[in-house]
């Protein structure tokens, strides 16, 4: 497969029929669409059952076992594509463009894209015992005792060696040669604004300055010009872009290269997103993505789940993330406070429920306010007996690491009581390069508090090179940092640059985490469902592929995590296609043979 992005439709329609030409037989001898499925449900069982019974002589009886299981898989998302009731959820029959592609294939050509012919092309390989998902398996190794040991040991030798040369393309902000460059960029934000070493380590000064005009910005750092482009575009229809001073100290001040790529992407509003966002506000759509207004039994409290709710006190964050899921009710630092008496209200919402133990702050970003109101607030929550966990939701260990000020810390200790009550810290670190000296010293003093640090990183495309991730939960571990969530990226409009097939994702947990030790690769890939909560895309009974799009894209349904507890409503999901991932990878300048398999997780 790892040739197919660079094949015309024409190829790529000819490989797909080879790769079954029972199937097209099928297709083009079926009078309409109702015989077509029935006879192409009945070729699938045959195949299924030669591969599994022992007393029918054939060689798929004798594929290795890895392939025989692809199989399997591919069968049943083959047949999830071809039913009926499929194509009514979806709208759209792949079976009926298929047979088209078989009696029309000029004409049913134009309708499709190279992403469509190269999703069934897979599928009718993988059904066939063909997908060559094996040709990096080692050869089988039959001997025992200490032989079999030395050998088994050369091959997990190869496995940590490979991931090891991965690893030296990507530099972590501990890197002296980024330390050094850093170092000037902060001097010269020092200059712009008039201040001082002590001004660069009061959290205030940063919150006083934080830079949101492109006149700002292009005169620290250069800006490409398409970078350019997108920032003035959203000056100019105010949709708000904050970047603190500490973070664009993490930029490279010459233009954007290899190490800066992640972290501009993240604050740097591009054109394709603020025409989205100005489409959603033209066409008054709901950008309530996560449907949080529906889990909001009242003012500033979400509630997905039995035992935790969110409470949100402030709806702004020192820095915006433009990828953010709660960007429709993000607003500038400046309107963004929320009165005393609706928080007082929640809090009070929550003491009378006593089913509720543990308690998100976030927003926004909680640790913008002042350690007084963090004090009012943290004395509130802990104030309820049935409360045994509060955590703090906070990016500021990335964008702002000197609002760990002592206040804050000593604050922290007052609520945090081993065996009582606990204060965790959930950050969200998306790449190593945001790692720095300053960060690191400031987990040093949350943890000499016995408080733990977690990390929730958002997966998207700017960090799902191969073994980029592996490289993020290393040095997280390695900085006291517990990596505990990697979330698939919305599915919104206006953050299209950002998102990456969920294939993709349960590639990286199959292929790369699992080789890294256990204590580091802790975090949980998941798929967050609008209203009904984490769906873990290890489990395959949660999601299922039900149809493959003209485009390429794939539809999955989701069934959410208290489906065995209660009647619950299903989620339709339409995915990137995996051919688009693989151009642009290619695009941007990655080998895409590295990630052939991709098409085989569903």
């Amino acid at each position: 497969m790892e040739s197919v992005i660079r094949l015309s439709k024409d190829a790529l329609l000819r490989r797909l029929w080879s790769a079954d030409p029972e199937i097209r037989h099928i297709l083009f001898h079926a009078g309409d669409i109702y015989t077509a499925r029935d006879q192409l449900f009945s070729y699938i069982d045959d195949l299924e059952e030669r591969y599994f019974d022992v007393h029918h002589d054939n060689k798929l009886e004798h594929l290795h076992v890895f392939e025989k299981d692809n199989a399997k898989e591919c069968i049943r998302v083959l047949k999830n594509i071809i039913r009926s009731e499929n194509e009514k959820l979806t709208g759209f029959s792949a079976l009926q463009t298929l047979m088209d592609l078989a009696h029309k294939p000029k004409s049913a050509l134009t309708k499709v894209k190279e992403g469509f012919l190269a999703e069934f092309m897979a599928l009718f390989r993988g059904i066939n015992g063909n997908s060559e998902v094996l040709k990096h398996v080692h050869e089988h190794f039959t001997a025992d005792g200490r032989r079999a040991a030395l050998k088994r040991s050369k091959i997990l030798d190869s496995y940590s060696s490979s991931m090891t040369r991965h690893f030296r393309r990507y530099v972590s902000g501990y890197s002296p040669a980024l330390i050094k460059s850093r170092a000037l960029l902060k001097q010269s934000i020092l200059k712009k604004f008039g201040a001082s070493d002590k001004d660069w380590n009061d959290y205030r000064w940063h919150l006083n300055n934080v830079i949101r005009d492109s006149k700002t910005l292009r005169s620290l750092v250069k800006l490409s010009k398409e970078e350019l482009a997108g920032v003035k575009l959203a000056e100019k229809n105010d949709i708000p872009f904050e970047i603190t001073p500490y973070y664009l100290s993490l930029f490279n001040k010459d233009g954007r290269n290899e190490h800066d790529r992640v972290l501009r992407s993240q604050v740097l509003p591009t054109t394709a997103y603020t025409e989205n966002v100005l489409s959603n506000r033209k066409s008054k759509a709901d950008l309530d993505f996560m449907g949080e207004k529906s889990t909001s039994p009242i003012d500033c409290i979400t509630r997905r789940y039995p035992q935790i709710v969110i409470l949100k006190p402030y709806n702004s964050c020192p820095q915006i993330c433009v990828y953010c899921q709660r960007n429709w009710e993000i607003k500038n630092m400046e309107d963004a406070s929320i009165t005393q008496k609706k928080i007082k209200k929640a809090t009070d919402w929550i003491r009378k429920n006593k089913n509720i133990t543990e308690v998100l702050i976030t927003g926004g970003d909680p640790l913008t306010l002042d350690n007084e109101h963090i004090d009012w607030i943290l004395e509130g929550v802990a104030g309820i007996k049935h409360i045994d966990r509060i955590r703090i939701g906070t990016r500021t260990p990335v964008t702002l690491p000197a609002r760990f000020d002592q206040g804050l810390l000593d604050i922290f200790a007052r609520y945090h009581e081993l065996g009582r009550r606990e204060i965790a810290v959930v950050t969200h670190f998306e790449h190593p390069a945001e790692m720095t000296p300053d960060t690191l010293e400031m987990v040093k003093k949350v943890k000499s508090l016995g408080i733990s640090m977690y990390n929730q990183q958002v997966f998207t495309y700017f960090n799902s090179r191969r073994f980029e991730t592996c490289f993020l939960r290393k040095n997280l571990k390695l900085s006291g940092i517990d990596p505990y969530y990697s979330f698939n990226t919305k599915g919104k409009a206006e953050t299209v640059d950002f998102r990456i097939p969920i294939s993709r994702i349960e590639q990286e947990r199959q292929e790369e985490a699992r080789l890294l030790p256990g204590l580091v690769r802790t975090d949980e890939p998941v798929f967050n469902v609008p209203k009904l909560g984490k769906s873990h895309l290890r489990a395959w009974q949660s999601h299922e592929p039900i149809m493959v799009l003209p485009d390429g894209k794939r539809v999955y349904r989701f069934y959410p995590w208290e489906s065995k507890l209660k009647e619950a409503h299903d989620y339709l999901y339409t995915d990137v296609a995996i051919y688009d991932y693989l151009k642009r990878l290619e695009a941007d300048g990655e080998n895409p043979k590295l990630y052939s398999s991709i098409w085989y997780y569903f």
